[in-house]
């Protein structure tokens, strides 16, 4: 039953606790760092989950002046598989934020 401003107070405490889930999955969204690498481990980037790059490694052998066009693709394979991993991690995170709610796109 609603009360008397139309409101479900059930509802409503549903809402707040989803406010909280909501604060604990974006503190540990934040804590989390994605880590990919590409060319058998030649560039290693480590991403947050905002995203925003947070450490690029190269090592040397793969810096060829003559080729820079492989070591851009390296960095660019390396960084697409650390945001794919990001999608996944923040999907997963995101999941259970329905739960008993029945919203569109957080449940599965």
């Amino acid at each position: 039953m609603a009360s008397r401003g139309g409101t479900n107070p059930d509802f409503m405490k549903q809402l707040q606790q989803m406010q909280g889930r909501i604060a604990e999955v974006q503190q540990k969204l934040d804590e989390t760092i994605i880590e990919a690498s590409s060319g058998g481990g030649a560039v290693t980037v480590k991403m947050n989950a905002h995203p925003s790059l947070q450490e690029i490694n190269i090592k040397p052998e793969v810096i060829d002046p003559e080729d820079a066009e492989m070591l851009q693709d390296l960095i660019q394979a390396a960084m697409n598989d650390a945001l794919e991993k990001i999608r996944a991690s923040q999907m997963q995170q995101l999941a259970g934020l329905g739960g008993g709610m029945n919203l569109p796109g957080l449940t599965s």
